[in-house]
């Protein structure tokens, strides 16, 4: 039995999932009449209480299109230093949007106020002026932290009093609001826009949706098409998305279950320590290279991912059960051991 915790993407779609895929009702998703790809954007206005949505083919292009939307070429933006656009994306941010990127540290993916006034740039003559503050939540390298809803609300009031904007990579938003029990719209209250995955977490083949104002939905639009993401039949993905929203996002807390339990048993029976995971993400740091316990992981059909030179990232998603739970630590307790 192959246990696959590398990623929440990982995942295959359910027989449940492909039926409403195969029956979705379906058009031309560029001229704008899939009723399908619609039904999805409205669903995710409705979550996030944003005036408009759509539907893109990829996180990254979630990303790099809403905060095209938001900015213009020259601009400087905050982005915190482990963040998901600045690793993997490519460079993007600069080849795609001409942006000057100015990192900030945190312990945990959470910027204060008062950092983000310390790095911020009033433009000038001779500096880009900053326009614009991007944030993850859950925040994928600080191993699935949480930014809760008074900290966005904080970083909200911070932003107004300089005068910019809020990008939110949201990918794992669902982690967020599903282990606070609240719900989507009390976290995207506070920023301009928001990129939500559809696979991460949820468990769909692919897709995700951007969220904001409808000027600036327009104006993403524009660059879903220039960057070719505009799809065509695209229903047949959207609905496995309503799919996921409907019958897997409540079901998320039993991913972060297993994820403490996993955890907690790696910091009882290794000589491995894990801090306490607050979703689904489970970080191990080790006292031997990485990828040595990554190659002996995958020899007993367990994978992971190598995070750094002494650390792996283990994500729990709903194909992991708790049989599976059981095998992939008496696997790890025979790799520590060896």
């Amino acid at each position: 039995m192959i246990i696959d915790l590398r990623s929440d993407t990982v995942t295959k779609p359910t027989p449940e999932m492909l039926q409403a895929m195969i029956s979705a009702p379906v058009g031309d998703d560029v001229l704008g009449d899939d009723p399908t790809v619609q039904a999805l954007e409205q669903k995710i206005c409705d979550l996030t209480a944003m005036e408009a949505a759509v539907f893109v083919p990829s996180g990254t292009m979630g990303n790099q299109i809403g905060i095209a939307a938001l900015t213009n070429p020259g601009d400087s933006i905050l982005v915190e230093d482990e963040a998901h656009i600045l690793h993997y994306e490519v460079g993007a941010l600069a080849v795609l949007n001409g942006l000057t990127i100015r990192t900030y540290e945190t312990e945990r993916g959470t910027p204060t106020p008062d950092l983000i006034r310390r790095k911020y740039l009033a433009a000038s003559l001779h500096t880009p002026g900053t326009t614009l503050l991007c944030l993850e939540n859950t925040h994928n390298r600080h191993g699935g932290s949480i930014l809760s809803p008074n900290e966005h609300f904080e970083l909200r009031q911070t932003a107004n009093e300089l005068g910019i904007r809020i990008h939110l990579d949201g990918a794992r938003l669902w982690n967020a609001a599903a282990a606070l029990n609240k719900p989507i719209s009390e976290f995207t209250n506070h920023v301009d826009s928001v990129s939500l995955c559809l696979s991460k977490a949820l468990g769909t083949p692919v897709g995700s949706v951007l969220a904001g104002t409808t000027y600036h939905i327009e104006r993403a639009r524009i660059w879903r098409k220039r960057l070719g993401g505009g799809m065509r039949q695209s229903g047949l993905l959207a609905a496995a998305g309503l799919y996921a929203i409907k019958h897997q996002f409540p079901k998320l807390n039993e991913d972060h279950s297993r994820a403490k339990q996993f955890s907690e048993f790696i910091n009882t029976n290794t000589q491995w320590k894990s801090p306490e995971p607050e979703t689904n993400i489970v970080m191990l740091d080790l006292d031997q290279p990485a990828s040595e316990i990554a190659e002996l992981c995958e020899s007993k059909n367990l994978r992971a991912y190598p995070f750094g030179p002494q650390r792996m990232r283990f994500v729990f998603h709903h194909q992991i059960n708790d049989e599976m739970l059981e095998e992939a630590c008496r696997r790890l307790v025979e790799i520590s051991r060896s």
